[in-house]
């Protein structure tokens, strides 16, 4: 069964990880189904029936962005409100995420040495993205670890971004 990418970008054309990154996944497509949702919504009027189908196809769920002042972009959020909905995704009767396996793939602008306690963030990766693993466990899905690349903003280089996309398909196809 194929892996389902969630890539919730706001500008793809303005991003050099997130494109290279669909750019790779593209080269993968018999294993790997890329669903961009800003592309898919530009008017935000998010189709849950249609998500819901989506996601229950596939066991294997990687939501791709950009960590947004910690956190993600905000069609991600309203996919997550609409979609994740009581009585099909928690709840007495909503349990058609159970047993799926969900990671985070994201972009980090800021460089790796400034998460951590004492550090100008003052916390880690693994702390800011709690929230994204406290809603997995609530749903019933696997969390796996996140995959992340640091710099993504100024200072990654165009080969550490090439190496960071060949590194991202190892990290689903390890996880598949």
């Amino acid at each position: 069964m194929e892996t389902l990418v969630i890539l919730a970008h706001p500008n793809m054309t303005t991003s050099r990880v997130n494109r290279r990154w669909k750019k790779e996944l593209e080269q993968h497509a018999e294993q790997i189904r890329i669903h961009e949702l800003y592309e898919t919504y530009p008017d935000w009027n998010i189709n849950t029936a249609r998500e819901q189908e989506l996601l229950e196809a596939h066991d294997h769920i990687i939501l791709q962005f950009p960590f947004y002042w910690y956190s993600y972009p905000p069609l991600l959020k309203k996919w997550l409100d609409d979609v994740f909905t009581h009585g099909w995704a928690y709840g007495s009767e909503g349990n058609r995420l159970h047993g799926k396996r969900m990671g985070l793939a994201i972009t980090i602008g800021d460089q790796r040495e400034n998460y951590g306690k004492g550090q100008p963030v003052g916390c880690s990766v693994e702390e800011l993205t709690a929230p994204f693993k406290a809603s997995m466990n609530h749903v019933g899905v696997t969390a796996l670890p996140h995959y992340a690349v640091f710099g993504a903003s100024f200072q990654a280089s165009d080969e550490e971004i090439d190496q960071s996309a060949v590194a991202y398909i190892q990290y689903i196809k390890a996880f598949k």
